[in-house]
């Protein structure tokens, strides 16, 4: 039987102490390397979500931006004058129509719906002011024949009450325009 060396005890003790320290150690930092990653995880997930979040109040925020745009038509008479109808609760003003590189020459207020063209007032253009719930008829002058056969596309230009400028096109294309400087 080999009898213990009581000299080297207090060294047994700390090397013991010591294994302990060194497992508890070692058992912290993998708890706190898992708290990390579950920490990164939960992050990530945030950042995804408020990504989307971010996108949907954008998407909504362009929907509230365009809501008078989408509400603006343009077409052709019968009596070959092109026609832009403001059927949104607000003016829009600063109106003008081109088809193709041809300006509109003149125009006029009327309501849309009616047959009635308007009453012979013709305003200079760009257009200032089209009611809400009114139209305006613009005439090219001698040169409609040619953009009816060249098949040239209405496009309007307006300003919406919130001060924003747009193009609209016949085909409902619609293009916020930038800030003149």
């Amino acid at each position: 039987m080999s009898s213990i060396d009581w000299g080297d005890a207090p060294t047994w003790i700390a090397a013991v102490f010591a294994g302990g320290a060194a497992l508890f150690a070692g058992l912290t930092i993998k708890s706190q390397r898992q708290q990390i990653a579950e920490q990164r995880e939960f992050i990530g997930e945030q950042s995804r979500n408020l990504r989307l979040e971010r996108e949907a109040l954008e998407a909504g925020h362009q929907e509230r931006r365009q809501a008078q745009a989408k509400q603006v038509r343009v077409g052709r008479t019968p009596q070959h004058m092109g026609v832009v109808n403001n059927g949104s609760d607000s003016p829009i003003t600063d109106v003008s129509l081109r088809a193709g590189d041809v300006l509109a020459v003149n125009a006029g207020v009327h309501m849309p719906g009616s047959s009635q063209m308007p009453d012979g007032e013709q305003a200079g253009l760009p257009l200032a002011l089209i009611g809400a719930g009114r139209g305006a008829t613009f005439g090219f002058g001698g040169v409609w024949r040619e953009i009816a056969q060249n098949r040239e596309t209405l496009v309007a230009t307006f300003q919406d009450a919130d001060g924003v400028r747009w193009q609209l096109d016949e085909h409902h294309l619609l293009v916020e325009l930038a800030d003149e400087e």
